[in-house]
């Protein structure tokens, strides 16, 4: 495929994993065929979605399952992240829409990886009580039982720092706690639950799992002790605390008294081995000393108090929704952690890699993707053992708090009438996938 300086994008190694990632709360709907969970409960409070809109129908993809299937056939993708909902699954007609999901996808030649917690927690569980991880244990084993036969590649988590972050401690996502720093035991009790799904995965006979944490860079603001300081806290926060005890069985210093319970047990269940590691990338994060007011950054309210600020990121375009593009943050990533994990790291994935953009033709995606999958073939070239990249996300769909205003999608949704149009980028990925020769 070529770029518009006309050289062709290198080619990765044999049996490299190329997909398209989508969550369950996002583009099922038909909510009323499960059980609810704590995003249902959220979206329903006025003010909590910026277009007061929900996900009761969202892409219709519970219905419309086989449409979408075909699109990834169309695209050539040979592997598929899709999450179950655990709500969903509280019924046999939920894990019988699940059976169909994965028969479809093994007939159209695209291999099935789901992740088995995308958010969407049932209204009668708590991260922040030790049981639910417990509990999630034996949802995974009712999955695993269910599917294990045709799925072969699981992801325990989506992004437990975005979820305890954005979810418990700053309360702009489900459940809508503002907990700040009291919002950790979410993060340990969801850590313990990877932890206690991939025992119970293992237990069922899978050998192909991992886990998907959001990571980038943080950028110091200045050279300053105050900005340095600053910025090596929120790294710990949002990057080594979710990544040290899975690869290193601990967790950064001073941290793991904040912990509830048996830490040191419950290291030994969370630091499970792995067998990939997976890594949602979007950007960089530029980190300053405090700067006393509450800011707006990325469509998150950063309160005023906490020990750092986030700070703007200049001379990089921007997407849709102000998040700075800068694909050479994906190769600096990747070969910071290799180099600071060295044999603990097992082979890396990139589970999520995407962009919002207005419209059909969508060339600023394209740019995007481009040079992102560039940047992953330099760390790649570089060393860094990465076994597959998906692009976030097949569908427009339901963007969180967000509402219907970002558009992450390679495939248009017309959410009046649910309407499936191809947008540029997709072309675009499909017919890089073609070159590469791994289409399905």
């Amino acid at each position: 495929m070529a770029t518009d300086a006309g050289t062709p994008i290198p080619r990765f190694p044999a049996g490299f994993l190329w997909g398209v990632s989508t969550s369950a709360h996002q583009i099922e709907g038909a909510a009323q065929t499960r059980e609810p969970s704590v995003w249902d409960a959220f979206t329903a409070e006025p003010g909590r979605v910026k277009d007061g809109s929900t996900a009761a129908v969202a892409c219709d993809h519970y219905h419309r399952h086989r449409e979408d299937v075909a699109l990834l056939a169309d695209l050539g993708v040979n592997a598929y992240r899709f999450s179950v909902s655990w709500p969903r699954t509280r019924s046999e007609k939920g894990l019988d829409f699940y059976d169909r999901l994965v028969d479809d996808l093994c007939a159209a030649g695209v291999r099935p990886v789901p992740t088995l917690f995308h958010w969407d927690l049932p209204t009668d569980l708590d991260w922040l009580e030790r049981s639910t991880a417990d509990r999630f244990a034996e949802y995974v084993s009712l999955v695993a039982g269910r599917l294990g036969d045709r799925v072969t590649k699981w992801i325990t988590l989506n992004e437990p720092a975005e979820h305890t972050l954005l979810g418990h401690a700053l309360g702009v996502h489900a459940p809508g706690r503002r907990l700040l720093f009291d919002a950790l035991p979410a993060a340990h009790h969801q850590l313990l639950a990877h932890g206690l799904a991939v025992r119970a995965l293992r237990a069922t006979g899978a050998t192909d799992i991992g886990i998907a944490n959001s990571h980038g860079p943080t950028w110091a603001a200045s050279t300053e002790a105050a900005d340095v300081e600053a910025a090596d806290f929120y790294d710990l926060l949002l990057n080594r605390l979710f990544a040290d005890p899975l690869l290193l069985g601990r967790y950064p210093d001073g941290i793991g008294e904040l912990m509830p319970g048996d830490v040191e047990a419950d290291l030994k269940v969370i630091a499970e081995p792995l067998d990939w590691y997976g890594i949602n990338y979007y950007a960089p994060t530029r980190v300053g000393a405090p700067q006393g007011t509450e800011i707006e950054f990325g469509g998150v309210s950063m309160p005023a108090g906490l020990p750092f600020s986030v700070r703007q990121i200049e001379g990089h375009p921007v997407t849709d929704f102000g998040w700075p593009v800068v694909p050479e943050g994906l190769t600096e990533l990747l070969t910071g952690f290799r180099d600071r994990y060295g044999d603990r790291l097992p082979p890396v994935v990139i589970t999520e890699n995407g962009c919002s953009y207005p419209g059909v033709d969508d060339q600023d995606r394209i740019a995007y993707l481009d040079g992102h999958v560039r940047a992953l073939h330099r760390a790649v070239a570089a060393g860094v053992d990465v076994r597959g990249y998906f692009v976030w996300s097949l569908l427009d769909n339901f963007e969180w708090a967000e509402g219907y205003a970002r558009r992450f999608g390679l495939v248009h949704v017309d959410f009046d009438t649910l309407e499936r149009t191809p947008k540029a980028s997709y072309r675009w990925y499909r017919e890089m996938l073609r070159a590469q020769g791994s289409t399905a």
